[in-house]
């Protein structure tokens, strides 16, 4: 390593890479929950649950990587 390069840590990659996806996350909920507007918009109560239910199970996955780390699941029947 010259006197130059900066060492990042895996941490610090984490947390810069971490942050800018939570955000852009939270800013694309935010632009959902504008399609909330009835003036604008037409839905039912079926289509609304279809997409929590969807952002439910991807959140509870994402979730569950980080709490099993790397450990792979093995295949069972």
């Amino acid at each position: 390593m010259t006197t130059n390069e900066v060492r990042i840590t895996k941490a610090d990659a984490f947390k810069k890479i971490a942050e800018k996806r939570t955000v852009r996350v939270l800013d694309s909920l935010r632009l959902l929950g504008q399609c909330a507007n009835r003036r604008s918009y037409e839905y039912n109560d079926a289509q609304v649950n279809k997409i929590f239910r969807e952002i439910r199970s991807a959140l509870s996955g994402t979730e569950q990587r980080f709490k099993d780390g790397n450990r792979k699941t093995q295949f069972k029947l």
